[in-house]
């Protein structure tokens, strides 16, 4: 061979390889990027190639895929939509549209992900048909459908969450909406229903236990505020407070009292427990300006404030603001102000306390399966850190059973079970109905499940309703069926 013939062969060998390691490189390892890339559009309409996996709860199907006789050849058909809505969203080629599991696992479920490369190449050479991979929710089939039951007819979301794991058991947001309808291929009848939605005002696309116009999370953020304070090692759960009947916040004119009107119990002292246990607002404004604003956030954020998690469905922070002065912290002291949060983050705050104090990431998949049934991703918990040292934590479980027990939070008891809890209830300004909270765990000994309720819009009730009498009774029910009561 002459030289030139080889040094030809050479730059075409050349050529080559730099052809089948950038083309490698697009399909295995930037796969994912670009199938996730919102502008990808091709990615979705790619996706009605082949079987679409199913999401799985409890070992039944909630999304699957079924023949279809148009262009897009699979229809996803979905079980108890709105109960469901949520945790798996919906995906609409024809619109070039997908939200929740659907949208983010949709690199599994469509078998397109750099991770499934080789099952592909192994179907090309089978014959076999293309088939997406199975994603396994950690959540409770039979949980969901207490916590739809038990919010139905009211405006608000749920979060329930096993406190050593962080594995969510329950995720509910009503009013919720019928999922098949968005999932048809039929783009006028979907855009119209779609249009429908989005103008109703009470939101039900909005996913209100992660995300949504957030709420504020009025007594149930005065367990972060205890929290601080213990972990500041200037207070106990016997620490005083003073007890007047009226408080005028630092530098203002304007005035906070306590639900009661009165003073929180007799004395003219009161500790930190019994505040707690009683829900007053003056005492806990007090300490919130003693502690000041930094320590409080500072605490906050070990429970998850100010970040947003990925599980995969990604959540709206929940915010405790920089740069408060002495009025607005006093405000934060009762969870009102410039302190918003989600259901989500207030059953981290509960699951952290239950937990010994380590906060866990929240996550909702187990497990990804095949086509072949092999288990081609297995999804560890991890934690998110330590919010309050053992000793503390123990404190605060003791201070939250006592809420339950024999305060405010009654109306989440459970018959042969110790509960640890507390209400919320938010003021929105003006004559603008109330947010109500709930916030627990169950059973105090061996957490099994962590909750959190918000009921917006007073629970139709305006100002009148509490987070006591609406929010604990749901709550109540989510963690009944969690413990199979």
């Amino acid at each position: 061979m002459s030289k030139e013939l080889r040094r030809l062969s050479i730059v075409l060998l050349m050529m080559f390889l730099v052809l089948f390691g950038s083309t490698s490189w697009i399909q295995v390892v930037q796969a994912d990027a670009l199938g996730e890339n919102g502008y990808n559009k091709r990615a979705l309409y790619d996706s009605y190639e082949v079987q679409r996996g199913s999401i799985i709860a409890s070992g039944t199907a909630i999304a699957s895929s079924v023949p279809s006789d148009d262009v897009y050849s699979w229809q996803r058909v979905y079980t108890d939509p709105a109960i469901w809505a949520p945790v798996t969203g919906y995906i609409n080629a024809a619109l070039g549209s997908a939200t929740g599991i659907e949208q983010a696992m949709n690199q599994d479920l469509s078998g397109t992900g750099g991770s499934q490369f080789f099952n592909r190449v192994e179907q090309v050479f089978t014959g076999q048909p293309p088939q997406g991979s199975n994603v396994v929710l950690s959540l409770d089939a039979r949980v969901q459908q207490a916590a739809y039951d038990a919010l139905e007819g009211f405006q608000g979301g749920i979060v329930a969450i096993e406190p050593d794991t962080g594995r969510i058991l329950a995720m509910v947001s009503t009013p919720s909406y019928d999922t098949n309808v968005l999932a048809s291929h039929d783009i006028q009848s979907v855009q119209a229903a779609y249009n429908t939605l989005e103008a109703d005002p009470l939101h039900p696309l909005s996913n209100r236990a992660i995300a949504g116009s957030l709420n504020p999370p009025g007594s149930t953020f005065k367990l972060v505020v205890v929290s601080a304070a213990l972990a500041s090692g200037e207070y106990t759960p016997e620490s005083t407070l003073p007890n007047p009947a009226v408080y005028q916040l630092p530098q203002s004119s304007s005035t906070v009292r306590n639900a009661s009107g009165g003073t929180c119990g007799e004395g003219e002292e009161v500790t930190i427990a019994d505040a707690l246990r009683l829900s007053c607002n003056i005492p806990m404004a007090e300490l919130a300006v003693r502690l000041g604003d930094d320590a409080i956030r500072e605490e906050a954020e070990k429970y998850g404030f100010n970040d947003a998690f990925t599980m995969p469905l990604t959540s709206t922070a929940s915010s405790y603001p920089r740069g408060l002065d002495d009025p607005q912290t006093a405000l934060t002291g009762f969870g009102q102000g410039q302190v918003i949060a989600t259901p989500l983050q207030m059953a981290m705050v509960s699951a952290g306390i239950a937990n010994d104090g380590v906060v866990m990431n929240p996550r909702m998949v187990d497990q990804v399966i095949g086509p072949d049934l092999s288990v081609q991703q297995q999804t560890e918990s991890t934690e998110f850190g330590r919010a309050l040292e053992s000793p503390l934590a123990e404190e605060m479980v003791r201070m939250m059973v006592a809420n339950v027990s024999s305060g405010v939070a009654s109306n989440a008891r459970i018959d042969g079970v110790e509960v640890g809890g507390k209400t919320g209830t938010a003021e929105n300004g003006g004559s603008a109905p109330y947010s109500l909270w709930f916030t627990g765990f169950a059973p105090a000994e061996d957490p099994k499940v962590a909750v959190a309720v918000v009921v917006e819009n007073g629970g139709g009730q305006g100002q009148s309703g509490s987070g006591g009498s609406i929010a604990a009774p749901i709550a109540k029910k989510v963690m009944e069926a969690v413990l199979g009561r």
